[in-house]
């Protein structure tokens, strides 16, 4: 049985994220500690997949997060609003209200040298929203919406965003939304609050309001779906890459990308996901989904940012090169 995904003309989006947005500071070929200027964009675990499916694939997207209305902030507006990502469910928090705009130092890595993030990103705006902020009702009822979004790196903000995100969840169901959620571990953001165990018992609580698992295939059969990436590294600049799915008791194992040759790894996941969704959304075919999420993904990471710059036709002409494998 397929996903059932709301037909597109019910509803005003296609897909809306739940996650923090942050400007990301890119030094280029050079290390941090030793850059004099540095490349912007944005970037966020969660975002990244409504600005793939927007960019990428022509979907109209929007993204909930929150911001501080100061030059940094309208900074994140202005590239957002570039991508094509609905900006209008933005909750934007006063100057003066001492919360921060989170800001991310990365590296993109080069042969030996892996790829390395350095986030700045405590006291943000995103991290102290709160269940109730977001008129949900409003969102999933009124104006509509296929596919919901969130993830591991939001819900690990602190407590708040993550009852947030289980109120999200909840209501997205209540009107028919699908739901996925990205595991998205950051030991970074869970040292103190009772690292992967404890990120673990969160997820298990979201779970039972979630349709679509991405990032771990080995429990499929408490989701509609779940998909999962595999990588083996060789150097920073070259990878195996490959994706497999499960739905409805059938494994999809996607084409194998060895010695995949790597510019910027930073989002190749998130850029899985995007392929993903669409897949599901346009085809409704686990086999086509995992194609389109591992090809979206692998162009990613031959790209600058976060996301991709990738076409349609471009990921098709990697989806046509072998269909997935299906195994009963």
């Amino acid at each position: 049985m397929a996903l059932k995904i709301k037909p597109q003309n019910s509803c005003q989006f296609d897909l809306i994220a739940l996650g923090e947005v942050m400007l990301r500071l890119d030094p280029l070929l050079s290390p941090v500690r030793y850059a004099k200027s540095f490349d912007c964009c944005e970037g966020g675990g969660e975002y990244n997949v409504a600005r793939g499916l927007r960019a990428n694939f022509n979907l109209r997207t929007a993204i909930v997060t929150s911001l501080v209305d100061n030059e940094v902030g309208h900074l994140l507006e202005d590239l957002i609003l570039h991508s094509g990502v609905n900006s209008h469910l933005i909750r934007w928090r006063d100057e003066d209200s001492q919360l921060r705009n989170g800001v991310n130092f990365t590296e993109r890595g080069y042969g030996q040298r892996a790829a390395h993030g350095v986030s700045d990103r405590g006291h943000t705006a995103a991290m102290n929203m709160q269940p109730g902020d977001v008129d949900w009702h409003y969102i999933f009822g009124k104006c509509g919406c296929r596919w919901f979004h969130t993830g591991g790196i939001f819900t690990g903000l602190s407590d708040s965003t993550a009852q947030l995100t289980i109120e999200a969840c909840k209501i997205a169901q209540q009107y028919g939304t699908i739901v996925s959620f990205d595991l998205n571990y950051r030991h970074s953001l869970w040292r103190d609050r009772g690292g992967f165990d404890a990120h673990e018992n969160l997820c298990n609580k979201i779970a039972k309001n979630v349709d679509v698992l991405i990032g771990d295939d080995s429990h499929y059969q408490d989701f509609q779906a779940c998909a999962a990436t595999k990588r083996t590294v060789h150097t920073a600049c070259s990878n195996d890459w490959y994706a497999v799915s499960y739905h409805q008791g059938k494994r999809c194992e996607s084409t194998h990308l060895d010695k995949l040759e790597i510019l910027d790894r930073v989002g190749g996941g998130d850029s899985f996901a995007a392929g993903l969704i669409y897949g599901f959304m346009k085809y409704n075919d686990p086999a086509k989904a995992v194609e389109f999420g591992t090809a979206h993904g692998a162009i990613a990471m031959t790209t600058p940012g976060d996301t991709t710059t990738a076409t349609i036709p471009e990921v098709k002409k990697i989806v046509a090169g072998k269909p997935a494998r299906i195994e009963n």
